[in-house]
């Protein structure tokens, strides 16, 4: 019988955190980050940092018996940029080649909807 896992990713340009959890959300199975994997400061929100993270969560998931997973991955969002770090594509994948069956992905990036204002100012961003 295969046991279901609901995998959190958060990608920004600056780092990628990934937790898995059970299927309420309750106990937290593993964590992991670009800071774990990498050394140079810089390289913690590369796509090279998401592929060793996903492989490290793959390996702590499977040993604890889970074969199935459930990606929810979101960006800064907001009133920030709208799109998800570098990161969330390719730790997906090194999830599937990594052996896990990824049920469903589903992205969870916060939109905003006449919040708060955007920062720059009424003349935008001087260079």
């Amino acid at each position: 019988m295969s046991r279901k896992c609901i995998i959190n990713i958060y990608s920004s340009y600056n780092n990628i955190l990934m937790t898995a959890t059970d299927q309420t959300g309750a106990e937290t199975i593993a964590k992991c980050s670009g800071g774990q994997v990498t050394k140079k400061g810089s390289d913690k929100g590369s796509q090279f940092a998401a592929i060793r993270a996903a492989e490290r969560i793959a390996e702590a998931i499977q040993d604890k018996g889970f074969s199935q997973a459930i990606v929810r991955y979101r960006g800064q969002g907001g009133n920030k940029s709208p799109n998800t770090g570098p990161g969330a594509q390719q730790a997906v994948r090194s999830l599937t080649r990594a052996g896990i069956q990824v049920a469903r992905i589903e992205d969870c990036t916060p939109r905003p909807h006449d919040g708060t204002k955007r920062k720059g100012g009424r003349r935008g961003r001087r260079v």
